[in-house]
């Protein structure tokens, strides 16, 4: 039962304005798939699923009601055809306008109420008085619609018609998979939810920035693999871990990505472990990066990060975002939309995320092949000409300090911190001192 499509909001830009620039892929995948009605269940999900396979060769898989999860157990499955208030024949809330105007998981319902009997199932926001609020009853059985509160305050005495045509029947939860090898079968994990209806940054920016990091990977040579997983908040991630378990320990690094649409700085929540690969290389991109980028440390709350984390698991995945969840106003509401991300913001986001990860890829420990004294630099073309100058070149510093710290004991990572150098400096200048057989991979 596909759901209903929301019509495209009024004034919003052609994606011809967005094709031609950086971003304007992800801007467009983004804008195809906010109209569909998502949740963490049900043929909504399939839907954008099978949309995210035409880009990247993801696998899908379903995990059946009933199964457990740890502490958890996947619901029933959810489809909704149509769900509307309507007052003497006219609809004045309607799914159709709306995906959110229903909330998620609402049971089926058709019967005539007093606005009196039917207010304690309506939710608005009267700090925001033209936005909808999304709300959902995943784990709690019961019904609701969300409107404005200007809808709200609108509304005429008398009974009320309300149908929402809804099944909650046994089906099963689906998600995405996507493994990119390389080299090593070390492997990066990359995770987003993809269970939300129309919000534009909280879930379809991190899915957009994940399917064009996956493709640009797909692209290239790699030293390390990447599982890519597009799964349904909190339970898909669970589902996945519990079916996954045994091959947990191939995971060295990963990353929950969302939020990454809005004009906002970027954000770096660290993992559980606080000093993992993946924190300090976020941490390092970021502060070399700056402008006002932030860094904060691990809390036990947020996205599926919060699974990863767990103690029984401890795995090293952290959170990239721009503006974190709960901290833009429109978060979780209409306003949510897609004038709130830009293609540029999109395409900054996924370029940090690769800088990141070519930290990741190229981070090593070296050796000097004669590691007593310093080796003349300037007859290997490495150094200027003319000493004396009272501070060295940051190209001959970087060179100066791989030289020194190159004992198998620090990675360039590691001498990048130390020396406050970026670490593609550092590594321009253990290449320059490989080629040159001053040292060696340890």
């Amino acid at each position: 039962m596909p759901p209903i499509p929301t019509s495209p909001p009024p004034g919003r830009p052609d994606v011809s304005q967005h094709e031609e620039e950086p971003g304007g892929g992800m801007y467009r995948l983004i804008e195809e798939l906010y109209p569909i009605c998502r949740s963490i269940s049900g043929e909504g999900l399939r839907e954008t699923l099978r949309r995210i396979q035409r880009e990247v060769p993801i696998s899908l898989f379903e995990v059946p009601s009933g199964t457990r999860a740890f502490d958890w157990t996947v619901p029933p499955e959810w489809n909704i055809r149509d769900a509307y208030v309507a007052h003497r024949g006219e609809r004045v809330i309607d799914f159709r306008a709306s995906n959110l105007h229903v909330v998620g998981y609402s049971g089926p319902i058709r019967c005539t109420m007093t606005l009196d009997e039917l207010r304690p199932h309506l939710h608005s926001l009267p700090e925001h008085p033209d936005w909808v609020p999304y709300r959902t009853s995943y784990w709690a059985e019961g019904w609701g619609f969300c409107l404005s509160q200007r809808q709200l305050e609108a509304l005429p005495d008398g009974e009320f018609e309300v149908c929402i045509d809804a099944t909650l029947n046994p089906g099963s939860l689906s998600y995405g998979e996507l493994l990119v090898p390389g080299r090593s079968t070390d492997e990066v994990l990359i995770s987003c939810h993809v269970c939300h209806p129309s919000l534009a940054n909280d879930n379809l920016s991190g899915l957009a920035v994940a399917v064009e990091l996956a493709r640009r990977l797909r692209a290239r040579t790699r030293a390390l693999s990447y599982r890519f997983l597009f799964v349904p908040g909190t339970i898909g991630a669970l589902a996945w871990l519990a079916r996954n378990e045994a091959g947990l320990d191939r995971i060295k690094h990963g990353l929950v990505l969302s939020c990454l649409g809005d004009r906002g700085p970027l954000t770096y929540k660290r993992s559980r472990r606080g000093n993992a690969a993946i924190d300090r290389a976020a941490a390092h991109l970021l502060r070399q990066a700056g402008l006002h980028s932030r860094v904060r440390d691990f809390v036990p709350y947020g996205y599926d990060e919060r699974q990863y984390c767990s103690p029984g698991f401890n795995l090293p995945v952290g959170c990239l975002t721009r503006t974190p969840n709960g901290e833009f106003p429109e978060y979780h509401t209409s306003a949510d939309n897609l004038d709130l991300v830009t293609p540029a913001a999109l395409a900054d986001s996924c370029a940090a995320l690769q800088r990141i990860l070519e930290i990741l890829e190229e981070d090593r420990c070296y050796v000097r092949t004669e590691p007593r004294g310093e080796p003349q630099l300037g007859r290997r073309g490495l150094y200027r000409g003319v000493a004396g100058l009272r501070q060295p070149a940051m190209e001959e510093l970087a060179l100066l300090w791989v030289l020194n710290l190159a004992d198998n004991r620090h990675s360039l990572l590691e001498v990048a911190e130390r020396a406050g150098l970026s670490f593609a400096q550092v590594a321009e200048a253990a290449k320059r001192l490989s080629d040159e057989g001053l040292i060696r991979e340890a």
